[in-house]
């Protein structure tokens, strides 16, 4: 009696026994995806192709396979679709967190004044994004020139909101939240809405010791 085929779907050559355990698994995924053919073009793409191929093979070579050996092909497949998109998702956090440690001030030579400014100028054309960015940016810088915090030019929006909750302690959640709305635009990639641009406007006013805007 013949052993069971070794199935031509799985891209990855794998031997017998077709149940790989959990470092296996990851052992496999890590050996297909230093492949050099995912590096010379996108890479999400590349990984998409590649498990289709994986899944449509599997499916095709079903009919003339073993039982076991198909329900094992799909634990496999399973298996490396789990670890794919656990790579995706870590890559992506770990991408997120690098960019928001990034300084939240450009390092252009500007004022507060013209940073308001240009926010106001932004917001009247519809560009929330541009508006609530550089909203956030006058409020600290404004502070800034007032000498109430520290020049801190590659603090990231949540470490000068730290300090400028501890120079405003009773406005320490509206400046918490402003923070996360500036990361949240800036490198989460989320649309900035017109209100939540006049809500950070509303703080640099709270903090400037101006009337709130409505």
């Amino acid at each position: 009696m013949n052993g069971p085929a070794v199935l031509p779907a799985l891209a990855l050559r794998v031997e017998p026994p077709l149940d790989p355990d959990g470092d296996e698994a990851r052992s496999l995924l890590g050996r297909e995806l230093a492949r050099p053919e995912y590096y010379d073009a996108d890479i999400l793409d590349r990984i998409i192709d590649w498990l289709a191929r994986l899944i449509d093979g599997s499916v095709g070579a079903a009919e003339s396979s073993p039982p076991v050996a198909v329900a094992a092909a799909i634990v496999v497949a399973m298996l490396l679709a789990a670890g794919i998109l656990l790579l995706i998702t870590q890559a992506r956090a770990t991408a997120r967190g690098d960019r928001a440690a990034a300084p939240a001030l450009t390092g252009e030579a500007i004022t507060a004044a013209e940073l308001r400014a240009r926010a106001e100028a932004a917001l009247a054309a519809g560009d929330h994004v541009t508006a609530l960015l550089d909203a956030f940016r006058a409020t600290a810088v404004r502070q800034v020139e007032r000498a109430r915090i520290d020049d801190l030019p590659q603090a990231t929006a949540h470490e000068l909101a730290r300090v400028l909750a501890a120079e405003f302690p009773t406005h320490g959640g509206r400046i918490d939240r402003s923070a996360d709305l500036f990361d949240q635009v800036l490198y989460g990639d989320r649309p900035a809405t017109r209100e939540q641009a006049t809500e950070v406007l509303a703080l640099d006013d709270l903090l400037a010791g101006r009337a709130v805007r409505r």
